[in-house]
């Protein structure tokens, strides 16, 4: 069987998988954000933070409780990294620079999970699970809860709540992200990865001398990395290291596990918005956008041309023999369409172009399917500015799911698409400006360009995945991608509450015979169009210096 053959195997059975799980997962998360009961456990924490979960919220509210939680959230991170020496099970560790400690926390709270560290060389047991696993479960909990805001919005009228914050976080958490991570860690144990306490010990003999390893809780963090779409690996190598990732199934779930939750909102987003033909709508547009980037990663990395790729059949340098050039494609397109950041091969060994897909992946922002939550609102932001262009082209008042799109959701909505292109430019630009930054490049000219263009795009579009190459362990870049972390997280939602705030106040909008049919393949068509042409105006310039100039020269 020919590797191209192979590949269309894998991304068919993976479309198989994600169409059987699609309906009842949905089905049972729109139930979980829309029931009135709470379970015992959910009580317990509730009576422990002090939450009413029957207070509803309007989106200050709801907007202060995220932040709030957040903030605190940042903090015990960061404290956790910097006593770590003195914790036990530190695995003789030390804890971690101040720049580097602000740097990880802000990366897991903002579920982006940037490293500049070697897990395995840096972080001990407890600062791994009692830390960083716990914001992977936190993190993507937050993404999810706004989401759902925004559902409420389209699906209420006449009132500006949005239902309870600490309810949605609390729910999304222990209904959804722990019982499919539960049954995920015990899949990839059985796959090979490993899960113990061990500590830190020598195997064999390497290069004349001998290789350390520690051990860890791989397998459970590994779960709730890709179900989550964190993508903080616990070795440096991330998914390409055998102890988090050992065989083609195990990359296949994997994958499974990024796109479970992201696409399956989707119909969470129609049945709580009374219409599954909605959430199909948006669905077709993710996976439009998914299949042909998947398509187009494997053409360039299949069909590169020249004696050496010839040979070995396609690009393969930087990709796990494991997993071939596919199984690589196929993994690296899900995690920079989505917000995961998780990575099986290295990103600066593909082919120019295949790079640029990379990136242009996050400079959508990540809405094919997305990221846990962002996906989904980042798409509906979308939608609605499809809308408003629909409008303009027909003289009419844009109308999406019965609420009009006036001046004050459209500069919601223009706010949000504007916060993370100036966030990705700007930090790019000053640093190519600055000497000392651009030291930091393994390469120069085009690649060296793509090295920090990838790394700012990566953090502010809260992915997190490395181009490699660039060394990003130092104050300016700590400091600097953390920023544009938090910043490229928390300001979108701001704008995302807002918005849903404004359209839950508003009174249904009866459908006449010119209203635009949203729910269409049409519309599906045109909301492809609209991210395309935003993102291409956006960012041709900079990929123009970067990954497509070293593609046309090769």
């Amino acid at each position: 069987m020919s590797p191209q053959v192979a590949g269309v195997l894998q991304l068919t059975a993976l479309i198989a998988a994600l169409a059987l799980a699609y309906r009842p997962l949905g089905d049972h998360m729109a139930k979980v954000y829309s029931s009135e009961k709470h379970y015992t456990p959910e009580k317990w924490i509730y009576k422990v933070i002090g939450a009413n979960p029957a207070a509803e919220m309007r989106w200050p509210a709801y907007l202060r409780g995220v932040l709030a939680f957040s903030a605190v959230s940042v903090l015990f991170l960061y404290l956790l990294q910097r006593i770590q020496g003195s914790l036990p099970g530190s695995l003789g560790f030390s804890s971690i620079d101040p720049d580097q400690a602000f740097n990880t926390a802000a990366s897991f709270v903002a579920n982006t999970n940037w490293q500049s560290y070697s897990g395995e060389q840096a972080m001990g047991h407890v600062v791994q699970t009692g830390g960083l696993a716990v914001q992977n479960f936190l993190s993507a909990a937050v993404g999810m809860a706004v989401a759902v805001a925004l559902v409420r919005g389209f699906a209420r009228s006449r009132t500006g709540e949005l239902g309870n914050f600490w309810a949605d976080l609390v729910r999304g958490t222990v209904r959804i992200l722990v019982p499919i991570s539960v049954i995920g860690a015990l899949v990839l144990v059985a796959c090979g990865a490993i899960q113990n306490f061990s500590g830190v010990h020598q195997v064999g003999q390497f290069m004349g001398g001998t290789q350390e390893w520690n051990g860890g809780a791989v397998a459970s963090q590994e779960a709730i990395k890709e179900l989550g779409t964190n993508g903080g690996g616990y070795f440096n190598a991330n998914s390409a290291h055998p102890f988090e990732n050992p065989n083609p199934l195990s990359n296949l779930f994997e994958i499974f596990l990024i796109l479970l939750i992201p696409f399956a909102l989707t119909r969470t987003f129609g049945r709580m918005a009374g219409s599954l033909r909605q959430g199909y709508a948006i669905l077709g547009a993710m996976a439009v956008i998914w299949i042909g980037f998947t398509a187009l990663m494997m053409w360039t990395e299949f069909a590169h041309r020249g004696p050496a790729f010839e040979i070995a059949g396609g690009a393969t340098e930087g990709k796990e023999t494991r997993f071939g050039i596919a199984g690589s494609s196929i993994f690296a397109v899900a995690t920079t369409l989505t917000s995961t950041g998780a990575v099986n091969s290295f990103h600066s060994s593909y082919t120019g172009f295949g790079g640029g897909i990379t990136m242009l992946g996050m400079q959508l922002g990540e809405i094919a399917p997305g990221g846990v939550g962002s996906g989904l609102y980042g798409m509906l932001i979308m939608a609605v500015i499809a809308v408003f262009i629909a409008g303009l082209m027909v003289g009419r008042t844009p109308e999406y799911l019965g609420k009009k799109i006036g001046t004050r959701q459209i500069n919601l909505a223009a706010c949000y698409i504007l916060i993370t292109p100036a966030l990705v430019l700007g930090f790019t630009a000053v640093a190519m400006a600055l000497p000392t930054p651009a030291d930091s490049m393994t390469n120069s000219g085009a690649h060296g360009f793509s090295e920090i263009l990838y790394a700012y795009t990566s953090g502010a579009n809260n992915n997190g995945s490395a181009f490699a190459g660039l060394g990003a362990d130092t104050p300016w870049f700590n400091t600097t991608i953390g920023i544009a972390m938090l910043l490229g997280r928390f300001v979108p939602m701001v704008f995302v509450l807002a918005l849903a705030g404004s359209l839950a106040e508003q009174r249904p909008v009866p459908e006449t015979a010119g209203t635009l049919r949203t729910d269409k393949p049409l519309y599906a068509g045109l909301l492809v169009g609209t991210i395309l042409i935003i993102t291409g105006l956006t960012y041709f310039p900079a990929l123009a210096l970067g990954p497509l100039a070293e593609g046309l020269a090769s």
